[in-house]
């Protein structure tokens, strides 16, 4: 898996449009070092996603955000055209689809995941901090897809 996912941040870095730019000027090494830099800070993000067990990429009408805790990385398409975000989940990084929500108003109104342990007692506001396997309860009770759901894990 290591080398698959090397090969797709490679090729993702490879196809940003300045990279592209750096190469069809023959700025060659420029775009190497850049696509370096690129790929190692995308190596970070997913070590975060993978060492943080509150860590999530939740995907909806408005893009897809990848959640590691005071860092979000995000992009304006769904899930499945965001390499990062998808080597997340296929390295086991839950994944909440709200593509399926339909009171997309109350999902946004939900309480925030904590990234540092403390939660807040209910009654519960959207400024709130819950676990992740709360967060996951009440998204799902709107109608929210669970991948990767860590509560399987739990209910043993």
């Amino acid at each position: 898996m290591q080398t698959e996912v090397l090969r797709v941040l490679r090729a993702e870095a490879r196809s940003w449009w300045r990279h592209r730019e750096l190469r069809r000027t023959g700025d060659l090494d420029e775009a190497r070092r850049l696509e370096r830099k690129t790929i190692s800070r995308d190596i970070g993000y997913l070590r975060a996603a993978l060492n943080n067990p509150n860590a999530y990429v939740s995907c909806g009408g408005g893009g897809t955000i990848l959640h590691l805790g005071l860092t979000t990385v995000s992009l304006y398409a769904p899930v499945e055209r965001f390499p990062l975000a998808s080597l997340a989940v296929q390295l086991g990084t839950p994944l909440i689809d709200c593509r399926p929500v339909r009171d997309i108003i109350a999902f946004a109104n939900l309480p925030k995941v904590t990234m540092d342990s403390r939660i807040d007692s209910e009654p519960w506001t959207a400024s709130s901090r819950i676990s992740l396997l709360t967060y996951l309860d009440a998204g799902e009770r709107l109608g929210a897809r669970i991948v990767n759901d860590p509560r399987i894990d739990h209910a043993t």
